[in-house]
């Protein structure tokens, strides 16, 4: 074990036993907040410390055991215990690795058409699609929060709140653009066309995450229309804010009472800001939507979806899948695993 890596498992056994000093302590009871806290971060530390613990007994006991090499029953000792240092090792190293804030929150996704006309529109409802069944089979709730439909089907823009326990974990590996491959259904001869929808997927964050002063708001209010321009509402009900700080304008017009187009609107230019807050913090693009979804031209994508072969890849980590069917039906978990691996590996390469 290197020193440095001793190093930072002697502070997290350190950072255990604070804890659990502190846990003990009679004025921690009467504080309830705090009482939280510390039940949290004991809990979130317990079982490394035990592997840390583990580890160390065992590196003594492989010593000993290779003292005793020429005992045939050692040798196998030490073998055995070689390859259980091995396993916790990794496991240890794979626990200290920073984990994303946001990972655990409910998300904002927002699919818009891009490249492609009309199929764009009919793919970009075709996501949607598929992440209405995915979230179905992770048993999370989906939201309406905005729509604008388009006239050929499918949609030009959509946005909607997913509600789980770690949404975010699962959902943030679709943030970008989607590509696709197919014969549309107004196509006579046959041929193929390549089409773009993009994707932005965002942690929704509560009011006191994200402070927005009222007086760096513009509102205002419309009627809600629907393809071509006609009129669905006969009120001004649609909302359109802008954030004149930072430029970002969010427009909901999905419900009939103003109030409730003016919540929604307000809960998705808190995930923007919190989104950028990240973004910024990263030195990265400023901008959630911006980074994660360039422009949406053909050649920048992190999926392709190819019809004709039944065939998803993910440029990213080069993974190709043959079910294509399967992944429309919402089945992205071998997606989604093989992500978060290669994230984590990213992480614990780069120290998070």
């Amino acid at each position: 074990m290197d020193n440095t890596l001793s190093a930072r498992l002697a502070e997290v056994e350190s950072a255990f036993e604070e804890t659990e000093a502190a846990l003990a302590d009679p004025e921690t009871l009467s504080d309830p907040a705090l009482l939280a806290d510390l039940g949290k971060r004991y809990a979130g530390l317990r079982e490394v410390v035990a592997d840390i613990r583990r580890l160390r007994q065992a590196q003594a006991d492989l010593d000993d055991a290779r003292d005793m090499a020429d005992d045939p029953d050692m040798a196998t000792l030490a073998k055995d215990l070689s390859q259980e240092i091995e396993e916790l090792d990794a496991r240890i190293k794979l626990a200290l690795v920073p984990t994303d804030p946001a990972d655990e929150k409910d998300v904002i996704v927002e699919i818009r058409s891009a490249a492609g006309g009309d199929e764009a529109a009919i793919w970009a409802g075709d996501l949607l699609r598929m992440y209405e069944r995915y979230a179905d089979r992770k048993g999370y709730k989906v939201e309406p929060m905005d729509s604008s439909p388009s006239e050929a089907g499918g949609v030009d823009k959509v946005t909607v709140a997913i509600k789980g326990k770690g949404a975010y974990s699962k959902m943030k590996y679709e943030a970008g653009v989607h590509r696709v491959q197919r014969v549309p259904k107004t196509e006579s001869q046959g041929r193929i066309h390549t089409s773009t929808a993009t994707v932005a997927v965002l942690p929704e964050v509560e009011e006191v995450e994200v402070e927005i002063d009222p007086n760096d708001i513009k509102i205002d209010v419309y009627r809600s229309t629907g393809p071509g321009g006609q009129s669905v509402n006969t009120t001004d009900s649609a909302v359109r804010l802008t954030h004149i700080p930072s430029k970002l304008v969010v427009t909901v017009q999905d419900e009939k009472s103003q109030l409730q187009n003016k919540e929604k609107a307000m809960r998705i230019l808190r995930a923007r800001l919190y989104q950028m807050e990240l973004e910024r913090q990263k030195s990265e693009l400023a901008g959630a939507r911006k980074s994660q979804v360039g422009s949406g031209g053909r050649s920048e994508k992190i999926r392709t979806y190819n019809y004709k072969e039944n065939r998803v890849t993910d440029h990213r980590i080069g993974l190709t899948l043959k079910r294509l069917d399967q992944v429309l039906e919402g089945d992205l978990d071998q997606l989604v695993t093989a992500l978060t691996a290669d994230e984590q590996a990213t992480r614990l390469a780069y120290g998070g």
